[in-house]
């Protein structure tokens, strides 16, 4: 009998040395992913002027990372004072002005700024063309802004080596009740059992960081070849902003639609108009940062909910969809390991 209950001490102690390069494996696998590590990074001197060229590869919500044809990353810092434009078309052209979200991962453009005190590029004008804006947008009209990714995954870290040091206590105490009782090698087993599925839950809450699921959206509508806000439209904005404010970790996903009425090109011009009003509604009015909206996108006559032959089914596919999407990772709740007792620790 004490040669069973031995064994089986040694079976619990094999399964933690196996789990520990498990928890701690996992984020080094997924850093190694990270676009950035394929290619050499550029520090740019503090103050000094710097103009490049290349295509977004990395997004973040005050930041992003431009790949140029030389393979080498630039990182470049987004402020208030930054002007986002089209190339000018002529002469008497000055470009046309975008908001600072349809810098998205794919755009070709040139940057001009001063290096910052991190040695990034902290810019003062960004320019493209608007065929590569929309090569971008049909490439990835979803590029998801992550806020604070890094500061939670180290989080999901930390609780990881937590989770290791509750085991190798457990495993101390189960070899304790293992030498003084029959039955310990039972316990040892389950304790060892519960260690993996709390180690594994953890795991999957890392992996689910990029992961957003929608929690609640709405519909508002507008008249015949309009984009301006109706009274009903402003009162549904009001209340899916509240709801929005009071998530945590949520993004916005704003796209707009329009009818069959009229031509295909003027249809998506109308419904880009009708998104950008509502984001410029929701931050004016609310606050909502631009960081967490997600790129808009107007989808012109494509995606009808209803039947364009009727007046009513017109009246439906002139709308604009707001989509409150949050971070499953955060959402979902920490592993619980249970102890010898049974209790849950």
């Amino acid at each position: 009998m004490t040669t069973r209950i031995l064994r089986s001490i040694a079976l619990a102690f094999g399964l933690t040395l196996a789990l520990s390069p498990l928890a701690f494996g996992q984020p080094s696998t997924q850093a190694s992913t990270a676009p950035t590590n394929a290619s050499s990074a550029r520090n740019i001197a503090s103050g000094e002027k710097a103009k490049i060229k290349g295509i977004v590869v990395r997004r973040d919500p005050d930041t992003f990372t431009v790949r140029d044809l030389n393979n080498v990353d630039t990182t470049v810092r987004l402020t208030d004072k930054t002007s986002v434009k089209t190339h000018a078309g002529s002469f008497l052209s000055s470009g046309k002005r975008y908001p600072q979200t349809n810098i998205i991962r794919g755009l070709n453009l040139e940057v001009e700024g001063r290096g910052g005190s991190n040695g990034e590029l902290v810019a003062d004008k960004i320019a493209f063309d608007e065929s590569d804006l929309r090569a971008a947008r049909a490439a990835d009209v979803r590029a998801v802004p992550l806020e604070e990714r890094a500061t939670a995954t180290e989080g999901r870290l930390a609780e990881v080596e937590q989770n290791a040091q509750k085991m190798s206590g457990q495993l101390d105490e189960l070899a304790a009740i293992s030498n003084a009782a029959r039955g310990g090698a039972k316990a040892a087993q389950e304790t060892a059992d519960a260690a993996v599925a709390g180690v594994n839950a953890t795991n999957d809450r890392i992996s689910a960081m990029d992961d957003y699921v929608p929690q609640d959206s709405i519909a508002v509508n507008f008249r015949l070849g309009s984009s301006i806000l109706n009274p009903d439209a402003k009162g549904k904005l009001d209340t899916i902003a509240t709801k929005a404010l009071n998530a945590k970790g949520y993004v916005l996903e704003v796209t707009g639609f329009a009818d069959a009425t009229g031509n295909t090109e003027r249809n998506r011009a109308l419904s880009q108009r009708r998104a950008d009003a509502v984001i410029r509604y929701l931050v004016e009015n609310h606050q909502i940062p631009l960081r967490r909206i997600v790129t808009p996108y107007g989808f012109g006559e494509s995606n009808p909910i209803a039947d364009n032959k009727t007046r009513e089914g017109r009246a439906e596919n002139r709308r604009v969809e707001v989509k409150v999407l949050v971070n499953k990772g955060l959402t979902q709740p920490a592993p619980a390991i249970k102890g010898s007792s049974g209790n849950e620790q």
